[in-house]
């Protein structure tokens, strides 16, 4: 059987040839586009008549994500989603109310890849790719269900997106459409784990996201420990690869830092990090300090809060710019992949 179009995958200019090449006028492209901005489906697309919108559904795709089941923290300020894609599949996105706004943080894989031992996404490994329209989706899904609009976008969820680079560079082109989301790209956080050649690649694409860098560790004996991607890329690789993305793009570089009891959330832990922050970037960067959310079968615990605390002073102490994450959610399983892994064993009620 021949494959459908994906509409929402479509830029306004493809969406305009769309139009034309099923015999329409071109401009009903552009109210295809502003439509997917609000979270509708073909049917829901009334400015279109009947006709068209029952010869969309007939000839093209549209993989707007369903909500399948929400958790709501009892403080109201976080809202986890749990969304069934087109082929059955499930990924997350958590909603989080802050002083300053609304953001959200999006999946951009079905699974992941990366192996890295202390998080719940990799356990079953990567099923497929998101495409386009399903990150672009998730934005729409949870900007219609809460009626919030998203003022920050965190690519922190289930997968990695440099692992999944076309799809997450044409999303992100997408979400910038001022006639469609609409979101400013500086608002607009890219989380990897460490795909050194993506984010070279990512640093010459003119597209002005925060670049947020797994690290977890401040040498490579450590990171090799617990994250498998190490063994690939050294830490003086990244870092040049972190480097070459600041001089590119002038945007500071954010490293997420996972405290795990024992393992990386010691002083001397803090000095070497500090150090080797200095040393390599020589330039302003942020360490965005996590306290390891526990998951069950991977035998690590996370480090306290007052331990976390600790480890920021000291870092802040040598010159090093760091905060604590606060915590959101917690009761919601809010981490990404606990929810879709609760599904799969049959835990969650839908």
């Amino acid at each position: 059987m021949e494959k459908k179009p994906d509409l929402l995958s479509m830029t306004k200019d493809e969406l305009r040839e769309y139009a034309v090449s099923i015999g329409e006028a071109p401009y009903r492209g552009d109210q295809i586009f502003s439509f997917f901005a609000k979270g509708a489906r073909f049917r829901e697309m009334t400015t279109l008549s009947k006709a068209l919108r029952e010869k969309l559904e007939s000839l093209a795709e549209c993989r707007m994500p369903s909500v399948v089941t929400k958790r709501r923290s009892k403080d109201g300020t976080t809202v986890k989603y749990l969304l069934s894609l087109i082929d059955g599949e499930c990924v997350e996105a958590v909603l989080m109310r802050h002083d300053y706004g609304t953001s959200l943080c999006i999946s951009s894989q079905v699974g992941c890849l990366m192996g890295c031992k202390f998080c719940a996404s990799t356990i079953a490994g990567k099923v497929r790719d998101l495409l386009p329209s399903e990150m672009l989706g998730q934005v729409a899904a949870a900007s219609r269900d809460s009626g919030e609009r998203v003022d920050k976008l965190v690519m922190m969820g289930i997968g990695e997106p440099l692992d999944n680079y076309d799809n997450t560079v044409k999303f992100l082109r997408l979400l910038n459409d001022s006639e469609g989301i609409g979101l400013g790209l500086r608002n607009v956080s890219l989380s990897t784990c460490g795909i050194v050649p993506g984010i070279r690649r990512l640093a010459d694409e003119g597209l002005p996201v925060t670049l947020s860098v797994s690290l977890h560790a401040y040498c490579d004996e450590t990171r090799r420990a617990i994250m498998p991607i190490a063994k690939k890329y050294t830490l003086d690789e990244l870092l040049a690869a972190c480097r070459y993305y600041f001089d590119r793009t002038g945007r500071r570089v954010s490293f997420e830092y996972t405290l795990i009891s024992g393992k990386n959330d010691s002083p001397e832990d803090a000095k070497g990090l500090s150090a080797l922050l200095r040393e390599k970037m020589g330039v302003p960067s942020h360490v965005n300090l996590i306290p390891l959310n526990r998951v069950d079968g991977t035998g690590m615990e996370p480090t306290g809060r007052e331990g976390a605390e600790r480890f920021a002073a000291l870092l802040n102490s040598l010159g090093q710019n760091a905060t604590v994450r606060k915590s959101m959610g917690a009761d919601i399983d809010a981490a990404c992949g606990q929810l879709r892994r609760s599904l799969q064993n049959g835990k969650t009620e839908v």
